[in-house]
């Protein structure tokens, strides 16, 4: 068997895709969501040195990162262990050497992996507007850095949405302007707390 098919085998045998699948839209949404607040959070609050919010914005994601990562490694480790004892108490054998076994100990890797980065990768393409400016960058139209990165905070959203649309069969339209909303509630709850620009 070539690495390539064990690879496959293992990935197939975990359920891996599924869950990182889960995991990566999760993540991703509490990224953008995030993201979406800190920069709404900053245009609510007036006038604030681009320096400050991408150092706000950057620390964050490397937060969620971090934490996405850890959080999922931690969790995944444990409920492997917890599955593969009970399948070796079911078959009264040890299969820590079995592809059971090595599927239990590559899976938590690939998900925190994709939790990790998901938020990670997401929140630095929403803050891409404020580098380029700060870079001296023009941005298209002479859009304003904070109007642009909320704009892909929500495209982010918007996209997320549709994902999940599409892996759980739903209507792709329907899923993609659901996550919209939520968005938009979101930034109507922060605009009636912190008050109008």
């Amino acid at each position: 068997m070539s690495l390539i098919q064990h690879i496959r085998s293992l990935w197939n045998l975990s359920q891996a895709g599924q869950i990182a699948r889960r995991y990566f839209v999760t993540n991703g949404f509490d990224g953008a969501l995030t993201m979406l607040g800190i920069l709404l959070g900053f245009y609510t609050g007036g006038e604030v040195q681009l320096v400050v919010a991408i150092s706000a914005c950057l620390g964050a994601a490397i937060a969620l990162g971090i934490s996405g990562f850890t959080s999922a490694y931690l969790s995944e480790t444990e409920e492997r262990k917890k599955e593969l004892k009970e399948l070796e108490e079911s078959l009264v054998a040890p299969l820590e050497e079995s592809y059971h076994g090595k599927a239990s100990q590559i899976t938590p890797w690939v998900i925190a992996a994709v939790n990790g980065l998901s938020p990670f990768l997401i929140s630095l393409f929403i803050i891409l507007p404020l580098w380029l400016e700060d870079w001296g960058y023009m941005l298209p139209l002479e859009m304003d850095p904070f109007d642009a990165a909320i704009g892909l905070a929500f495209l982010a959203i918007l996209f997320l949405g549709i994902f999940l649309g599409r892996i759980s069969g739903t209507f792709w339209l329907w899923s993609g302007l659901r996550a919209v909303l939520i968005g938009l509630v979101t930034a109507g709850i922060i605009f009636l707390i912190g008050g109008n620009p």
